[in-house]
């Protein structure tokens, strides 16, 4: 008799930095006031990939449709929190600590990584692709993973390992002691600091174990990912994956920019997906890609600036795909401060959903309270 064990879930975070311009991802084409307040940076509708009659994909973004069409992405609309900051650095802070109001030291995905390894029995149990360390995975005496270059990493010969921490460490330092204090800070890099890059002699045997017939684009976003399947595959006991793409602070040539950010973040999803679903190993994942914040609901003749609500996709075979919450209103009554999209739906309910539905995890000490959960999965 043959018993299937069922795979435990698999979180992968994509974070867009800088601030994505949700109206002109997902275009609301068949609304007259979008062309009114975006007359340069309107995406024109005979070029939207259309979902409906009123809403569409930015064509750079059109690899997502087919995740769409097999009802394997939920697309969450007006998502934001109370009193919206403008500032890049608080705004992402906010989302990785699920504090909109005062400091917290800890970050929600290391809160999860404390839960599940309590033991600290696998220092690859969250593990980050970039350079760095998001406070997001920050949680007091928890072991986190950071790897800027997964085929050099442990082997570069003009860096070691430990300059590699020590880099990673800095810029840690350099972004979180402004908001959290150096004397926090310094804590959390004296007891957990050294299990940065802990994980280097296991997880530099990944790329020797992978084969694969898909071939990824040269771009950064494309490179995370890759990595991020390779660890995967490795079977490595990895729960937590964590890959940062920037460039969407948009302010001036947003046109050209914004097209190549789309073109190459969905052309990297969708290889991700293929490349597990060719080797059997995608029905335990969950993707969540998410922004800071929107922008500014009327362009600037060249871009757009930093606003409030936004969006952000959750992809996988567990999906019930569709849309969540609703899409702000653009009537000028309704702006928030007058000229940002005012936001539907608190994003620490989004993060409730996935921990409680996903992950089987209580949410409510992770995300400090109890918030709407969206009936996203099956």
């Amino acid at each position: 008799m043959v018993t299937s064990v069922k795979k435990p879930p698999v979180l992968v975070v994509v974070q867009l930095a800088g601030g994505n311009d949700f109206m002109n991802t997902i275009v609301p084409f068949a609304n007259p006031l979008y062309y009114d307040y975006r007359p340069t940076m309107g995406v024109k509708e005979d070029k939207v990939v259309k979902i409906n009659d009123q809403v569409g994909f930015h064509p750079a973004a059109a690899p997502l449709k087919q995740f769409w069409d097999s009802g394997k992405m939920a697309i969450v609309q007006g998502i934001g929190y109370p009193g919206g900051s403008r500032s890049h650095f608080r705004s992402m802070y906010i989302w990785h600590t699920c504090e909109p109001v005062k400091i917290s030291t800890e970050g929600w995905l290391g809160i999860v990584t404390k839960m599940l390894d309590p033991k600290k029995e696998n220092v690859l149990t969250s593990v980050n692709f970039g350079r760095g360390l998001p406070q997001a995975l920050v949680s007091k005496g928890v072991p986190v993973t950071s790897v800027g270059d997964l085929d050099n990493y442990g082997l570069m010969t003009g860096l070691t390992v430990e300059e590699q921490r020590m880099e990673a460490l800095d810029r840690f330092k350099e972004m979180y002691a402004p908001a959290m204090g150096t004397g926090p800070v310094m804590d959390y890099l004296s007891e957990t600091g050294n299990s940065v890059l802990q994980g280097a002699e296991i997880i530099k045997k990944a790329p020797e174990m992978y084969k694969s017939k898909v071939e990824y684009a040269g771009n950064e976003i494309a490179r995370g990912l890759r990595d991020v399947a390779r660890v995967h595959l490795a079977d490595l006991g990895t729960r937590i994956f964590y890959v940062n793409h920037g460039g969407y602070d948009t302010h001036s040539n947003q046109a050209p920019m914004h097209q190549i950010l789309l073109s190459d973040l969905t052309r990297a999803i969708s290889d991700f997906f293929r490349d597990l679903r060719d080797h059997d190993a995608a029905d335990n994942v969950t993707m969540l890609v998410f922004t800071e914040f929107g922008r500014r609901v009327a362009d600037n003749g060249s871009g757009t600036d930093h606003g409030a609500g936004g969006g952000a996709f959750i992809i996988g075979d567990n999906v019930k795909g569709g849309f969540y919450a609703e899409y702000p209103s653009l009537k000028q009554p309704d702006l928030a401060d007058g000229e940002d999209l005012k936001h539907t739906y608190d994003y620490r309910g989004m993060y409730a959903s996935i921990l409680e539905q996903v992950m089987g995890l209580d949410s409510v000490p992770i995300v400090n309270g109890k918030f709407e959960q969206l009936p996203i999965f099956k």
